[in-house]
């Protein structure tokens, strides 16, 4: 059973940029397709970007498009997410999510039903 961490959130102005982390232990860290959701209040978790097993493929929302970067770093079992340019829109609670695949599965993988393992998730507050 694989336990995801996140780290990294904080105030930032518009305009910005952070970046988060999401740490595993348990498991196996490679065999995991990864993902970065957010949560504002009163509404559904939100797809941002999602990984594959070895970096390969990365999907993106819309939103996060040309701003954000998904990365990960198999040796450190970490997961990153750089965010620039953040917007107040931006403003939500950030969570990782993982589900296991196989190798050479590149399905975009967007919804939160499809994710096992959660983080506890990580406040990010952009203000303008």
């Amino acid at each position: 059973q694989v336990r995801l961490v996140e780290s990294g959130g904080g105030l930032v102005q518009a305009g910005g940029s952070l970046t988060l982390a999401c740490r595993a232990s348990g498991g196996t860290f490679s065999r995991y397709a990864l993902a970065w959701f957010r949560q504002t209040p009163g509404k559904e978790r939100e797809f941002v970007a999602r990984i594959t097993r070895n970096g390969g493929s990365k999907y993106y929302a819309d939103s996060a498009k040309g701003r954000f970067t998904i990365s990960r770093d198999n040796d450190k079992k970490t997961v990153f997410l750089q965010m620039s340019s953040l917007k107040s829109e931006d403003t939500a609670v950030y969570y990782c999510a993982a589900r296991s695949t196989i190798l050479t599965d590149n399905t975009n993988y967007s919804d939160q039903t499809d994710y096992v393992h959660w983080g506890q998730g990580t406040q990010v507050t952009v203000s303008s």
